[in-house]
């Protein structure tokens, strides 16, 4: 029987990645987003996940076997992030019963379910690094962890499996994407080397000397793949990082290397992409119209108050592996040469000079 997959939140960093991914293995797979994009090999569904009647028809004759959640709606306040994005993952699987297809369903969340969510993000009582897939959940509201217990709600009713993937800072590339910390390094770095402003790391002192790790959107896409064909891997929440680890004083130096452009000295105070970019809209313009970029809205391009979150966290963040390596998944993933994919490709599109 053919694998069949339904990837929501297809358009996104890591839902395209994993679209592809399976598309290429031979899998039927349809990707479902708002405005999906029009890609070989993938049925596109247009569909609101929050329109439960609108929903229903979109999905209407399709039999999915494999799930991918690889999406999310960022709210004013964690009280509606949890309302909203519960709600999605209800109505979603609520509307896939009635074909009885589903073997798997994989939900992707990520490192906040060790750091709490953004209102309490990094602070109060956090459990230790390495972060480890047995450390439970925080005594704190969490839009993660409604999510996941809407899923395990399903498995209740309807008898699949799943998986959680708890992936660390994400790295690819989706236009339009909230959460895209390579481009918009990449844009900064343009605009730096276009204008000669220093490139100033924008983050703390600990995240600047602390060890670090982060996650390819190919190593994740890999991932998703492997929990939801491999028995052991069943019904188990999973870290997900590159597998190497490294401190941003020496990652800032390699990503102006590509860029050739110099890396400013860090002076141990932030300075927040928000302030630093917070100007850059009609230089990037006038970049676009000099260089025929592809897109002229640096608004679509780059997140600087996700990358600033990342990057100003006050302790380290590191991620274990061992899980998942135990059960089979070895992929391995150099961080600096995941960034220089990305670089490459916005490249060759035509979204930085």
């Amino acid at each position: 029987m053919t694998n069949q997959a339904l990837v929501v939140g297809a358009s996104g960093i890591v839902g395209s990645a994993v679209s592809r991914l399976l598309a290429n293995e031979g899998w039927a797979v349809a990707g479902l987003a708002r405005r999906p994009n029009a890609e070989a090999g993938i049925t596109p569904i247009s569909a609101d996940l929050l329109d439960i009647s609108s929903l229903g028809s979109a999905l209407s004759g399709l039999a999915p076997t494999h799930v991918f959640l690889t999406t999310w709606a960022r709210q004013v306040s964690e009280a509606e992030n949890i309302r909203v994005n519960a709600q999605m993952v209800r109505n979603l699987l609520e509307a896939l019963r009635p074909a009885g297809s589903v073997r798997h369903v994989a939900l992707v969340t990520g490192l906040k379910h060790y750091l709490g969510p953004f209102e309490a993000y990094g602070k109060g009582s956090l459990p230790q690094t390495p972060f480890r897939e047995e450390q439970g959940r925080l005594d704190v509201e969490n839009f993660y962890y409604a999510q996941e217990d809407e899923v395990f709600a399903a498995v209740a009713r309807d008898g699949f499996n799943w998986s959680v993937h708890r992936p660390h800072t994400v790295t690819g590339i989706a236009v339009g994407n909230a959460m895209n910390m390579a481009t918009t390094l990449a844009v900064h770095a343009s605009i730096c080397r276009f204008t000669g402003r220093p490139f100033r790391f924008p983050g703390s002192e600990v995240q600047w000397n602390s060890l670090t790790d982060m996650t390819d959107a190919g190593q994740l896409a890999r991932h998703l793949r492997w929990a939801s064909t491999t028995p052991a891997a069943a019904n188990q929440a999973f870290n997900i990082v590159n597998g190497d680890v490294f401190r941003w004083k020496w990652m800032w130096s390699r990503i102006a290397e590509w860029f050739n452009i110099e890396a400013a000295p860090f002076d141990g105070q932030p300075a927040p992409l928000e302030q630093q970019m917070a100007n850059d809209a009609e230089t990037w313009a006038d970049m676009a119209k000099q260089f025929n970029l592809a897109e002229p809205d640096i608004g679509k391009l780059i997140s600087p108050w996700h990358t600033d979150a990342d990057l100003g966290r006050p302790i380290e963040v590191v991620t274990d592996m061992s899980k998942s390596r135990k059960l089979g998944f070895l992929d391995y993933q150099a961080s600096d040469e995941a960034f220089f994919k990305v670089f490459a490709d916005l490249r060759a599109s035509r979204l930085i000079p």
